[in-house]
């Protein structure tokens, strides 16, 4: 992981200090990526200081059922999402809110539920019936400009959809799902972060690799945390559709450290990495490149204690609190 801290030390050197929705100010630079071989370097684990491995896979088992309460991601063993969803003055007076632990339609509900929308001319007999064919139903029919139309949905299942491409078409250069759906940002408590994932599956190879883009990236705080979560991600897949994870890109528009990071931060820059662990997924999960049996309903069906490290030597655990 000294990529991370090279990528710690270049913001505190080089970025420049903005002020925030939260109130506590960052230092950030624009643009930054970090590149892992997890064929050769192991699992990306901070270890300058201890990583919440468990609530790591918490939250993913909780993106993957589409969850939206914080309280079904607390059963899981992921508390990341209290605060979010209980302590920030926005989102407590958004009329979208629904009660407590209400987080709204936030990460896995785009990824595994994406509400999908087509509102075609009622005369376009064609159009409905292709998307009718696609899995759209009528929901309403209304007038619209002057003209009679016909309202379409569904909820796509972008995930599924993906690892279905990487059975049947891997060289398509399509094979991405992201959560920035711009008609629902006004609808959670925090819009996605990491928010577009690409899968590159190579048949030749039999590698998968991920390119993840972060919209805004708390380094402090979040940085490790995203980073093994997109790792775990990646290997899942890869269990699930028999290729064997490859290349994690991690690509950051807002890199930033908040001020009151600072000390841990420092403290992480003069401990010495230790060398990355070995993930280790439970045999109950099935290997594709094994069974020959496509299924991708585990996706929904992971829970936490599915996953450990391996050989994983680090710091102390460090705290900071959360900017919300």
């Amino acid at each position: 992981m000294k990529q991370y801290l090279d990528l710690v030390k270049t913001v505190i050197e080089t970025g420049s200090w903005q002020e925030n929705r939260t109130g506590t100010r960052t230092i950030r630079i624009p643009g930054a990526m970090m590149r892992f071989d997890l064929a050769k370097d192991g699992f990306p684990a901070v270890t300058t200081k201890k990583l919440a491995f468990k609530s790591v896979a918490g939250e993913l088992a909780g993106f993957l059922r589409a969850n939206r309460s914080a309280a079904d991601f607390r059963a899981l063993g992921c508390k990341v999402w209290d605060q979010n969803a209980n302590e920030n003055s926005e989102w407590l007076a958004n009329p979208y809110r629904d009660g407590p632990d209400d987080l709204g339609p936030v990460y896995g509900v785009q990824w595994r539920q994406w509400p999908a929308y087509k509102l075609i001319d009622a005369e376009k007999e064609a159009q409905i019936r292709d998307a009718q064919e696609r899995g759209f139903r009528v929901v309403s029919q209304l007038r619209d400009e002057g003209k009679d139309k016909v309202l379409l949905y569904k909820a796509i299942d972008q995930l599924r959809e993906c690892l279905d491409t990487i059975m049947k078409n891997p060289g398509s250069r399509r094979i991405l799902f992201h959560g920035w759906n711009c008609a629902d940002l006004d609808a959670v408590a925090l819009p996605a972060c990491h928010l577009l994932y690409q899968l590159i599956p190579d048949p030749g190879t039999r590698e998968i690799s991920l390119c993840l883009y972060v919209r805004s990236n708390d380094l402090g705080l979040g940085t490790p945390f995203n980073l093994a979560e997109g790792a775990l991600l990646l290997h899942l897949i890869g269990r699930l559709t028999g290729y064997q994870p490859r290349w994690f890109t991690y690509f950051i528009g807002d890199a930033h450290i908040y001020e009151n990071h600072l000390d841990m931060l420092r403290e992480q820059m003069q401990r010495e990495p230790y060398p990355s662990p070995r993930l280790v997924i439970s045999d109950r999960i099935p290997d594709y490149a094994v069974t020959r049996k496509f299924e991708p309903e585990w996706l929904e069906k992971i829970e936490p204690s599915d996953f450990s490290l391996a050989e994983y030597e680090h710091h102390p655990a460090l705290t900071a609190p959360m900017a919300v």
